[in-house]
């Protein structure tokens, strides 16, 4: 009785009830939107049921202290690579091709899982473990084991980064280095090394885009890019232009987040037919039904996980459990983001969901995967909080 009254009293209800609220709200949306849908399935029922999985992912992972962690972060960083390589060499009945991406792995009774979801949490162990062993080792910092660590973080990033564009996956790949440039940040790595190569990096992606818009036919014929994939960029820079093709999600979607105007059409009310409404394309089907006001509420949610999640990295005393903290930030941010962008035309189109609010199985393991993390830093946390060590 006394050890279950002390694991209750060491769980981080704040954060539960954010996750209760997103879960609401992910709900609601997603019940309006398959009303409307291609689909003649219900995906509540499937987002509940996946709520109920990611649930138990967190209180497997929740008791798992910093050690456990360090230990567990290659053999999962393993695993993940495997599961990537698979992907790849698995026969079409088991990974089909969809969308022109070979993605996911079809599972009898289960459905469609994305392996790359979770292998992104994966990544945030191998970082944090990289970072923190590091600083062990060196701890005196000069230019040279500077290098070397930043050298350590894109090997172990390049490595499954490779493996999702071969299938191909834009999206997670961003997300990647969206979590490689958060830890990066967080590394200690002198600005010295790191303003030239961000600088570089910004004029190399200004370089690309210049070519893609005025001359596609260097991009074609040196980096081997197809002419069907400049269809996002172009869709995105004059997406009415394209509304019969590339262009049709955009229009579709500004079109439903619009007529949403202030306080929105009400629940049910929806008027704008769009494909995968209930997945990538959910935050239109906000827009529209509850306008800028519930838009807002469920911005603000988001980013009070993002906040609680920052105050849980801030107030632990151990560096470790920041870097996974960080990782998770920058994962959850892009995601937010990159989603809420493509829907009003400020980011291109990517098959990115909105974290615990899109529909989808593998989204939601790999998001409950970080939040256990969490969820289990502040389960030990709160056991030395009190503590007079420094």
């Amino acid at each position: 009785m006394q050890s279950q009254k002390n694991f209750s009293s060491r769980i981080d209800y704040g954060l539960a009830f954010i996750i209760f609220l997103l879960f609401t709200a992910s709900c609601i949306a997603i019940y309006s939107a398959q009303t409307t849908g291609q689909y003649a399935e219900n995906f509540v029922v499937k987002q509940i049921f996946w709520y109920i999985v990611g649930c138990g992912i967190v209180f497997g992972v929740i008791t798992l202290d910093s050690d456990q962690l360090k230990k567990l972060s290659w053999y999962t960083y393993g695993f993940g690579i495997f599961l990537l390589l698979l992907i790849i060499v698995a026969p079409s009945s088991i990974a089909p091709v969809r969308n022109g991406a070979k993605s996911w792995f079809v599972l009898p009774g289960l459905g469609s899982l994305q392996p790359s979801e979770v292998v992104k949490v994966f990544i945030v162990l191998a970082l944090a473990t990289v970072i923190s062993n590091h600083h062990a080792k060196h701890r005196i910092k000069t230019i040279k084991t500077d290098i070397w660590l930043l050298a350590k973080l894109c090997m172990v990033t390049m490595v499954p980064l490779l493996l999702v564009m071969q299938q191909p996956d834009l999206g997670t790949s961003l997300v990647f280095i969206a979590i490689l440039l958060g830890m990066i940040f967080i590394s200690g790595v002198s600005w010295k090394i790191l303003m030239p190569i961000f600088s570089g990096g910004i004029v190399l992606i200004s370089v690309i885009f210049y070519f893609i818009i005025w001359h596609p036919d260097i991009i074609q014929k040196y980096l081997g890019v197809k002419q069907y994939q400049f269809g996002r960029i172009y869709s995105w820079i004059d997406p009415y232009n394209y509304q019969s093709s590339t262009g049709f999600q955009l229009t579709r979607s500004l079109l439903a987040i619009g007529s949403g105007e202030t306080g929105g059409k009400g629940f049910g009310h929806r008027e704008v037919y769009l494909p995968e409404s209930h997945s990538d394309f959910i935050f239109s089907v906000i827009g529209e039904e509850f306008g800028f006001v519930g838009s807002s509420i469920v911005i603000s949610l988001l980013f009070l996980l993002i906040y609680h999640i920052t105050k849980i990295g801030m107030d632990s005393k151990n560096n470790y459990y920041t870097y996974i903290c960080v990782g998770i930030i920058s994962m959850i941010t892009f995601h937010v983001f990159q989603n809420i962008g493509m829907t009003i035309g400020v980011l291109p189109i990517t098959g990115i969901p909105l974290p615990f609010i899109s529909y989808g199985g593998s989204s939601l393991m790999g998001n409950f995967l970080a939040v256990g993390l969490i969820f289990s830093i502040r389960y030990h946390y709160k056991k030395y909080m009190f503590s007079t060590d420094s």
